[in-house]
């Protein structure tokens, strides 16, 4: 049993398109019913710099998810948010979203996901001015024209059933001139196809960075505080499923990171 979801987990992104959604919808019930600290509210796997850099300055709060937030703070930190209108798209359990409101100072902050529960626990979790969570599709935004300065979509994209129609919707709802601010894993051989669909979206591309070394050493650092969360709050038979998704070190999530048969890029793209 705990092989088949450690494989279901892996392989999810490349399960058939209409079962995608309720699996998603399904694992976002289980999360919220182990994690009864409610302390998981990121699900990324993390940035670290490779060089020695000024460490990003945080509140001793937040110290706890520093490897999580610092993809956060590389996906969005080349765009001044501040006073901006931003929408991101698959917030997940809302860490991101509290992160860059409080940080970046956004007028107003809309996480949307198309899980009820991840949005329910999102709304009763959170207390940030000017953050707010709702359900939606990512390939039918519930939203006109020309309403944001900026969409932010990190480690969710790769799973839609139709990619290229959330592209769209993305074009759609920017603002001229606002930023597409985009992060996610890429299998080497489907980088030039996503690559392909950004350009025909209409959205221009202002830079795009390989970091895949730097999320597998932020999985290597990490790697402690991820499999105490799983063994704190996760019962045996799930442990496996929640370490292959959660990237610990030995999974297959893992290795195709550190072999590079798995990239990470992330890419700022402007209307």
């Amino acid at each position: 049993m705990s092989s088949t979801l450690d494989k279901i987990v892996e392989k999810y992104c490349e399960l058939p398109k209409p079962v995608r959604r309720p699996l998603w919808q399904l694992w976002h019930k289980l999360i919220i019913r182990f994690d009864k600290s409610k302390t998981a509210v990121f699900l990324n796997y993390g940035y670290e710099p490779l060089n020695n850099v000024n460490p990003l300055v945080l509140k001793p709060e937040d110290e706890e998810n520093r490897y999580c937030i610092q993809l956060y703070d590389h996906v969005v930190n080349k765009v001044d948010l501040k006073g901006k209108e931003v929408l991101e798209v698959g917030c997940g359990r809302g860490g991101g979203a509290s992160y860059i409101t409080r940080y970046f100072n956004p007028s107003k902050y809309i996480g949307l996901d198309i899980a009820k529960s991840v949005i329910d626990f999102n709304n009763r979790y959170y207390n940030v001015q000017g953050l707010s969570f709702v359900k939606g599709f990512a390939e039918d935004l519930p939203y006109s024209e020309a309403m944001f300065d900026a969409v932010v979509n990190v480690e969710s994209a790769r799973c839609y059933a139709n990619i290229a129609k959330f592209f769209a919707e993305v074009y759609k709802v920017l603002r001229p001139g606002g930023y597409f601010l985009f992060a996610d894993m890429i299998k080497q051989e489907e980088f030039s196809e996503i690559e392909s669909l950004l350009n025909a979206s209409g959205l221009k591309l202002i830079s795009k960075t390989n970091i895949t070394d730097n999320v597998v050493k932020a999985l290597d650092i990490d790697v402690e505080r991820r499999e105490k969360l799983i063994d704190n709050n996760s019962p045996k038979f799930l442990r496996g499923a929640f370490a292959e998704f959660a990237g610990v070190k030995g999974t297959e999530r893992y290795d195709s990171f550190a072999s590079h048969r798995m990239e990470y890029w992330s890419f700022v793209l402007q209307k």
